[in-house]
């Protein structure tokens, strides 16, 4: 009598955990009948939505964590999505059974587990708040910032840590796919490889916590980010997702290291970007500049390279050519780099941010020719990049030729020419005049560094022996 008063007295979680046997995440599978799991929601995702063949509807996802620290991805649809959005909380631990399972689909898993859970709108969950059963914080599987270049461009997403050393202010930008304006802020991150990289908060990331990280950048906080995709612009960047958790100066061992690093030595210590160059070494399948390296001519040789989806390649050229007379640059928005117009009476008009400015600043964008030992092409080259090939910036380059005229504009642009670097390009076919033209993108430009390039000649002489050997 008094076990049953005990139980009517109990909160339902309690009533939970002694009426049902709680089964170890890496026990279940799509074949199991009734069970019951005890996990903390170590990643929430976005509610969002979706329109297919069946019709519209939503789905969000949360990534759940056990105290034995075997993850699983929960999967909800439509119903199901909007009765436990809410109920999900970060950080919280929960009772949840009758969900269903499947076969993780591996190009799309996040998380180590062989198998992915849905829950629907007959699914029960349970919050275990009185628990002090010990369930972990959000787990990080940290890459070492120098080690980010096999990711580049691919399907796995990267957990990251690092001391903030720059924080950029909020910018607008607009999404081609819908024209919505969303909100977007870079920080760029140092850890003990003496290597930085940009990482891209969006949405309310960059509103949240980016102001957070801006309003102690003095500080030089340190950060864990779970979930980034990793991008090659400017080479090799890193970006937020609606999944993505970003945690400040969080109570772990490698941000305690980093951090005693950081206080050491690290804050005097010369750091390079990750994206100027890449270490050529193929350690952990470090992709690099050397990588998939061609001539030119193996891109102009084929016209319909790139038609399905851009192709992307690393070669060693010479900028043989700046034509003086070209569009250099575009005035550019301080805030968010959008094209700005004359406002009316005085200042600039940017359309992006909505607002106008008595100054703006130039940004490089124009066309190089390009040459190698197999043939020449044109490639289009964006600001930061411009800025490497030519060794300053379009602002410095408008002022050298207003107040010292053409000839020393010319000089600078001439300058800039046969100097041999590495260009990582994209290509991709663009219609014009009904007619398919490539166009050729210089993502990312690195030095010759004539050591590297060595032990890279060296290395391809060897292959073609042992090929011809074989």
């Amino acid at each position: 009598m008094l076990l049953q008063l005990m139980k009517i007295s109990m909160a339902p979680s309690a009533r939970m955990a002694m009426t049902r046997r709680i089964h170890p995440l890496v026990s279940l599978n799509p074949y199991q009948g009734i069970w019951t799991i005890k996990v903390r929601v170590t990643l929430k995702g976005n509610m969002r939505s979706y329109r297919n063949a069946r019709g519209e509807g939503c789905v969000f996802n949360v990534e759940l964590t056990d105290e034995d620290g075997t993850q699983i991805k929960a999967t909800m649809f439509n119903e199901a999505a909007k009765k436990f959005y809410d109920k999900f909380q970060l950080g919280k631990v929960y009772y949840i059974s009758k969900g269903t399972l499947k076969v993780a689909n591996k190009q799309f898993k996040t998380v180590q587990n062989d198998y992915e859970m849905t829950l629907n709108e007959y699914s029960e969950v349970e919050e275990a708040s009185s628990e002090a059963t010990f369930i972990p914080e959000t787990k990080f599987n940290f890459v070492p910032i120098d080690e980010l270049g096999s990711y580049v461009n691919g399907r796995d997403l990267v957990d990251v840590v690092g001391v903030v050393r720059e924080v950029s202010p909020t910018m607008s930008i607009r999404r081609k796919s819908d024209n919505e304006t969303i909100p977007k802020r870079d920080i760029t991150i140092a850890d003990e490889t003496k290597k930085t990289v940009v990482v891209s908060l969006w949405n309310d990331l960059a509103t949240s916590v980016g102001q957070e990280l801006l309003d102690m950048a003095d500080k030089s906080p340190v950060v864990a980010i779970k979930s980034l995709k990793v991008g090659d612009f400017q080479g090799l960047s890193l970006s937020t997702l609606s999944k993505s958790v970003v945690v400040i100066n969080p109570d772990l061992p490698e941000a305690k290291k980093l951090r005693s690093w950081y206080d050491s030595e690290g804050k005097e210590t010369s750091l390079a970007f990750v994206g100027s160059g890449l270490s050529p070494s193929t350690k952990n399948g470090v992709q690099s500049m050397y990588s998939n390296r061609v001539l030119l001519s193996h891109i102009t040789s084929d016209p319909l390279l790139g038609e399905d989806k851009p192709a992307y390649f690393n070669v060693k050229a010479y900028t043989s050519y700046i034509k003086p007379d070209q569009t250099m640059w575009y005035r550019a928005c301080k805030t968010c780099t959008k094209k700005v117009t004359d406002a009316i009476g005085s200042g600039y008009w940017c359309e992006g941010c909505q607002k106008n400015d008595e100054e703006c600043s130039l940004r490089y964008i124009m066309t190089v020719k390009v040459s190698d030992a197999s043939g020449e092409a044109y490639f289009s080259v964006f600001n930061e990049q411009a800025e490497k090939i030519i060794g300053c910036s379009a602002d410095e380059l408008n002022e050298l030729k207003s107040q010292d005229g053409e000839s020393s504009y010319q000089l600078k642009l001439k300058e800039a020419t046969w100097i041999p670097h590495i260009f990582r390009v994209s290509v991709t076919l663009q219609e014009y005049n009904n007619e398919k033209r490539q166009r050729i993108t210089i993502r990312a430009v690195a030095p010759v560094d004539y050591a590297t390039e060595s032990s890279f000649l060296l290395e391809k002489i060897l292959k073609m022996k042992i090929s011809k050997i074989e």
